[in-house]
């Protein structure tokens, strides 16, 4: 059993998380010095799960917009309510178990690299081989380690450059965590990722449907994060929105204006997916299925990024109001 991580406080969020809660928490309690749940209105029974942990809970006021942006800083600022001593905090999903062994590894970092102010490890999908579309979430997170532009929902911050910064964006519904990484680095701080184990993550995606609303969500990210910092030297999320915007629309309206212009012969214009599918399959290092099945939605997925693009614009110059995107 790991020792208790003093200096290390948790903010967990989460709704109608149920056992993946549980194990959540499980993994937490008696290793980091104090934890704060924050709840999005669950109707199963995760409040009073919580309160019977003897874990500090806060209910968040759903007559407002709700964004994890906004249930995170409610955390921190719980947090430092109830242990201003805290000088560390674990930002974790609902639906995470912490690895064993974890907190200690990253408070031992981020006590050593004091220019460093978030500390990540890699994010492991526990259910990878039960869905094509959680075997992507896996990939997706295994990314490279040492000195980052960015972090996931899940890792170690220092309280004192979180409270800094204003925390979290509390209006973003997706994409708050980089963007919150480049106003730090902005200030001069380090992201960091490690090799170590952090955290299992549960998506339970296995239906087309959810994988396109995820990817609908991740375009909107892009536009917003472009929007807010896409015009710093380091472009913010420029070419990811740029991508989606040629693959999800480009080719499509080119399509269009050779057909009119040339007849049938312009939907030849359409073999360029394919011939992007064949070039990515071939770069893939998985068995052939997998490298062709993930090539098939690494193409497929610029529609829907499109569309969260298109989402993001009419929201900030239209009259449509952010809504969360959810795919669970």
């Amino acid at each position: 059993m790991n020792a208790l991580a003093t200096g290390i406080g948790v903010v967990i969020i989460g709704r109608n998380e149920g056992p993946r809660l549980e194990r959540c928490l499980a993994s937490l309690i008696g290793v980091a010095q104090k934890i704060v749940y924050v709840d999005s209105g669950s109707t199963d029974g995760s409040v009073q799960m919580a309160h019977q942990r003897g874990v500090e809970v806060v209910e968040l006021d759903m007559s407002k917009p709700f964004t994890a942006a906004r249930a995170r800083n409610e955390g921190f600022a719980c947090l430092q309510r109830v242990s201003p001593q805290v000088r560390y905090i674990q930002f974790v999903d609902g639906d995470c178990e912490v690895v064993a062994g974890w907190l200690p590894e990253a408070l031992a970092f981020l006590e050593a690299r004091p220019e460093v102010a978030v500390v990540c490890g890699r994010r492991r999908e526990r259910f990878p081989q039960r869905s094509i579309y959680n075997y992507m979430c896996d990939l997706e997170w295994d990314t490279p380690v040492g000195e980052a532009k960015a972090c996931g929902g899940d890792a170690l911050m220092r309280a004192d450059a979180f409270a800094a910064v204003s925390g979290f964006r509390a209006d973003m519904i997706a994409g708050e965590e980089p963007e919150l990484c480049v106003r730090l680095r902005g200030q001069g701080w380090k992201v960091w990722r490690l090799a170590e184990e952090m955290t299992l993550h549960d998506a339970g995606m296995t239906r087309f449907g959810q994988w396109w609303r995820r990817t609908l969500r991740g375009g909107y990210a892009f536009a917003e994060g472009a929007f807010l910092h896409g015009a710093t030297p380091e472009q913010h999320w420029q070419r990811e929105s740029r991508r989606a915007w040629f693959w999800g629309l480009g080719i499509p309206v080119a399509t269009i204006i050779a057909s009119l212009m040339l007849g049938g012969w312009g939907l030849l214009v359409l073999l360029i997916y394919p011939l992007q599918i064949a070039r990515l399959a071939r770069r893939g290092d998985g068995s052939v299925r997998k490298n062709w099945l993930l090539a098939f939605f690494l193409v497929l997925g610029k529609f829907p990024e499109m569309l969260g693009q298109t989402r993001f614009l009419l929201n900030r110059f239209g009259a449509g109001k952010s809504a969360l995107i959810e795919y669970k």
